[in-house]
């Protein structure tokens, strides 16, 4: 669906400069790919869920049938050089495809109702067991990015929220009050960024403002932490709960199937501790 698996198959017919190109195969299967520059991913998620809800209807209404011209085949003036940059990208494109690791899980234990009844976003549920995962996957924190939509301001887009946090290192290392204290924190950084308190979009209208007036970049930019900060090892985005995870074949660190395994664990786990701890307290 998202490649269309190599250039033997369908790739050739994957638009990715185009905002939202629809995608139905012969068995029924559908989807899309989605372009991100143009648009948040919040209107896309309301159209989709427009269409899902259309399609349910038993009286589908259906717009008249107009005679279209005869199609007329386009023929193309194919030099040398241009047939070898096509040969180029589909050597370049197979190679993309081959890399890609994918694993998508559905998450039928609890959804979203689970962390609400524990009076918990379930937004900072999910970062949290993100970061354990991860956490018990490398022995480590990584720097991570969520989304932050800036629409309360006038032509905002986003900004980045970022899981990690002492608060999360130390939930890692520990356990119950120490993920109330994770998740509250999360929460607090989400409500820095919507309302533009955020650094990254800050920091990086700085940068390019350097680089389009021509003056040396500021040191903080060259720096190491500002390069690790940058480097987003997790990019993330409620009854059952929904997980593409996608990593390259070519880095021997990761790996997609073992980061599920590790995520599925971490959200059990965070429901046992929760429940353990109110026994506990009852």
């Amino acid at each position: 669906m998202l490649h269309g698996g190599g250039s033997r198959w369908n790739s050739g017919n994957r638009w990715f400069d185009k905002t939202l190109q629809f995608i139905v195969a012969e068995d029924g299967s559908c989807g899309l790919v989605y372009e991100h520059a143009p648009s948040e991913g919040p209107p896309i998620v309301a159209l989709l869920d427009h269409i899902v809800e259309y399609t349910k209807k038993p009286e589908l209404v259906r717009s008249p049938m107009v005679p279209l011209p005869m199609p007329k085949k386009l023929r193309f003036n194919i030099t040398p050089e241009i047939k070898n940059d096509i040969e180029d990208a589909k050597q370049n494109l197979n190679i993309m495809v081959q890399d890609l690791d994918i694993k998508v899980i559905v998450f039928h234990q609890f959804g979203k109702n689970f962390p609400k009844s524990e009076k918990i976003s379930p937004d900072a549920f999910i970062q949290v067991a993100l970061q354990l995962a991860y956490y018990r996957m490398y022995g480590e924190l990584c720097s991570t990015y969520e989304s932050a939509s800036l629409r309360m301001f006038r032509l905002g887009r986003t900004d980045t929220i970022r899981s990690a946090s002492v608060d999360v290192l130390k939930f890692d290392q520990e356990k119950a009050e120490l993920l109330r204290r994770a998740t509250q924190a999360h929460r607090s950084y989400t409500d820095m960024a919507i309302r533009g308190n955020a650094i990254d979009r800050h920091l990086l209208g700085l940068k390019l403002q350097a680089i389009e007036d021509l003056v040396s970049i500021p040191e903080l930019f060259m720096d190491t932490a500002y390069a690790v900060a940058m480097h987003f090892n997790l990019s993330t985005s409620q009854e059952h709960i929904n997980f593409a995870i996608s990593a390259f074949n070519s880095c021997s660190e990761t790996n997609a199937a073992r980061m599920s395994h590790y995520l599925e664990q971490a959200l059990l786990d965070m429901r046992l501790l929760l429940q353990s701890n109110l026994k506990s307290k009852l």
